[in-house]
């Protein structure tokens, strides 16, 4: 038993367990009963508040997929491979040559720890040599790496396989992937990662009352801050299977009782997941919009939080160059109303704008959006500066 929670299913039943053991060391994938590719890897996602118990949960599957079924397993943390640093006060601005001051580092961190996870699978899948992503950190990558040799992922002299590179193992391997998750598109993103390299793909979602989270964070030795978990209760977004096709594996646990079929409904679902893995050349155009709806609007909610950076700076430089105080009301108006005009047109896709975020998945189309907008603010703010 390694869950404290009864589990509402939100998945389907698998027709037979998986027969895990006597796979391929490589990793390659098999021929399942129908004739269809058992997925090589997976990836299960521990989502829910601060306190809620995934990192109980991951720690037990941990310790238990290995023995039955027989599943090689690795936990990743991100408390651990994101810097608490992070989370700290923004930084002051870059210059151009800098990196975008208009990006949060957490989102940074979140960014560059999802193109170390790519660049692992790649090599994990293709059996091509492990290398760091050309924009992530070195002190990032460094992170990643650590974490995967904690875990027994990579290659080592006593292991098979270059040492460096993803470990060889007797059967499938499944990532569990430990963090809040509580926006859908941050699992989305996950998602389209199983997707390009054909892997499994899972939710335990950990639905724990607000209070108790409370309660239990307030026991450990670096609390998240209250506000800050009670912020994130208004804003969870829990798995919705009816609106999107690719949540379907998924479970929704209350981590405050605990029953034998909740052990067997958490191997059940790894399983299904395991036996139909996502496909690359799915085609669905009911999901494809839905798809772009996601991504649009977490680059919304991203263009907005930038927009309103962008405003303040203006307004600061307009007061640094002594525009009178007259002017400054003026000024405000026009930068409020060019960016209202400017989301706008972002969330009815209207333009270009939109776009940018299927072309680039990894970058930050946000920011590529934002800086036509940061473009004709400063050409607004001169028009002030210049009278």
């Amino acid at each position: 038993m390694y869950c404290r929670g009864r589990a509402r299913a939100c998945a389907q039943r698998p027709p037979a367990p998986v027969a895990a053991a006597g796979l391929p060391s490589a990793l390659a994938a098999t021929e399942g009963p129908g004739g269809g590719g058992r997925a090589r890897a997976g990836l299960c996602l521990l989502c829910g508040l601060p306190a809620a118990g995934k990192s109980t949960l991951g720690r037990a599957l941990r310790r238990r997929l290995p023995r039955r079924p027989g599943w090689a397993c690795a936990l990743l943390s991100y408390d651990e491979l994101i810097p608490p640093e992070a989370f700290g006060p923004s930084e002051p601005g870059a210059g151009p040559d800098g990196p975008s001051p208009l990006l949060p580092r957490w989102k940074r961190s979140r960014r560059e720890l999802l193109q170390c996870l790519e660049r692992f699978l790649r090599a994990l899948v293709t059996g091509e040599p492990l290398s760091a992503p050309p924009a992530a950190g070195r002190p990032g990558w460094e992170r990643f790496l650590a974490c995967c040799r904690g875990q027994g992922l990579l290659a080592t002299e006593e292991r098979h396989g270059p040492p460096g590179t993803p470990a060889a193992a007797a059967g499938p391997l499944y990532l569990i992937l430990d963090d809040n998750f509580y926006y859908q598109s941050m699992r989305y993103e996950l998602y389209q990662l199983a997707r390009k390299y054909s892997l499994s793909f899972c939710q335990l979602f950990l639905d724990c009352p607000l209070e108790c989270c409370l309660q239990r964070n307030r026991l450990r030795s670096h609390p998240v801050p209250d506000q800050t978990i009670c912020l994130m209760a208004k804003k969870i977004e829990m798995p919705d299977l009816k609106k999107n096709a690719w949540e379907r594996n998924s479970l929704v646990l209350k981590s405050f009782d605990c029953t034998l079929e909740d052990d067997e409904r958490i191997i059940s679902l790894l399983a299904t997941a395991l036996e139909n893995p996502v496909k690359q050349n799915e085609e669905n155009p009911e999901q494809k919009e839905a798809d772009r709806a996601i991504c649009a609007a977490s680059m919304v909610h991203q263009a907005d939080g930038m927009c309103r950076r962008i405003v303040s700076q203006a307004m600061k430089d307009a007061k640094d160059k002594n525009v009178p105080p007259s002017e400054m009301k003026s000024l405000a108006e026009e930068l409020n109303k060019l960016k209202a005009e400017f989301l706008e047109d972002l969330r009815r896709g209207n333009n270009w704008k939109n776009q940018i975020c299927r072309e680039n998945r990894y970058s930050d189309p946000a920011a590529s959006v934002t800086s036509s907008f940061q473009q004709e603010a400063t050409d607004v703010v001169n028009k002030y500066i210049l009278k």
